[in-house]
């Protein structure tokens, strides 16, 4: 294998593996410039996966129909668990650290997700409907990459990118992003200018587990259109953590997770060219690159602020 082709297959891996990383911090960004701190990704990601995956499985009708209406479910029941975090989190004052827990060990293997799997008879189904590569005129003609990867993508990959653009627009040029920022800034002064925290910071949790659910159905209808109990294997707490590797940019973010895509790709890329490690090992390196890149920016930027919003983790009340 040419180092030609070695390249254009670890960039490939990086677009698949990093998009469902992707859109679930897309969600997890949002949440946390309001402020509120989600560690349920990982679980709304998994009832995403499988909500979008049963469907598309029982519904009849076109292709496209299916699979949109999958995607929208997922983004549906990630939405519902995010909403049920929010009113625990923001009306009843439960604790964002441990709520999101609870809500990843709920939604997780051995909760919500797999008692959809069961119920549907989801494990070891191959998917009947998925996203294909599709594509996209003008792109065939980038250099070197153009026709071997970016023109030949599920359209959910093209979609995130979309996302990223409409979160970096919403978030620096639009009055409602504007408000966010303040609300996860400072969230007393945002109420004194008349902004609704309370109201933002659930709209756009809600808005955020959606997202996660997106990223969820991104495997079992696009990457592994198939299902397995965990398949997501804690990409959610990978999303959190390039939230913060990011600095809560969604351009940097998308830096962040195709650079875990490719390191996610690099074992089948290795062992594709006759280089054999044990298979833990490489499955181990893309978590590992996180944490290394964590401490490293956490020691470099001690004392920083990191561009972290002010109120990150912190109830507000109006009445307090």
């Amino acid at each position: 294998m040419s180092a030609s082709t070695i390249a254009v297959s670890l960039v490939a891996g990086g677009l698949s593996y990093g998009t469902p990383v992707l859109f679930a911090g897309l969600g997890e960004l949002l949440s946390e410039r309001g402020g509120v701190l989600n560690l349920g990704v990982e679980g709304m990601m998994l009832v995403g996966a499988a909500c979008g995956f049963w469907v598309a499985l029982i519904m009849p009708g076109p292709a496209w129909l299916v699979l949109t209406v999958a995607v929208v479910t997922a983004a549906f029941a990630g939405a519902c668990m995010a909403a049920l975090f929010a009113v625990m989190c923001l009306l009843w004052r439960a604790d964002q650290i441990v709520t999101g827990l609870a809500l990843t060990i709920f939604g997780g293997a051995a909760g919500l997700s797999s008692y959809v799997a069961s119920v549907g008879s989801l494990v070891g189904v191959p998917g009947r409907d998925f996203f294909h590569p599709v594509s996209v005129p003008g792109f065939d003609r980038i250099p070197f990459f153009g026709e071997s990867v970016f023109s030949g993508q599920p359209i959910l990959v093209y979609l995130s990118w979309l996302a990223v653009v409409a979160v970096s627009i919403y978030l620096y040029h639009t009055r409602w992003g504007l408000k966010l920022r303040s609300v996860g800034e400072d969230p007393a002064a945002a109420d004194a200018m008349g902004v609704n925290v309370r109201a933002y910071r659930f709209a756009h949790v809600v808005l955020g587990g959606a997202f996660a659910g997106v990223g969820g159905a991104t495997y079992t209808l696009a990457l592994l259109p198939s299902w397995s109990n965990g398949l997501t294997a804690g990409v959610g707490f990978v999303a959190i953590g390039l939230v913060i590797v990011a600095f809560w940019r969604p351009e940097l973010l998308l830096v962040g997770c195709y650079v875990f895509g490719v390191v996610l790709s690099l074992g089948f890329t290795l062992a594709a060219v006759g280089i054999s490690l044990p298979p833990e090992f490489y499955a181990s390196l893309p978590y590992l690159a996180t944490v290394v890149v964590l401490v490293v920016a956490s020691s470099i930027w001690r004392g920083r602020r990191l561009g972290a919003p002010m109120g990150l983790g912190r109830y507000y009340s109006r009445e307090e």
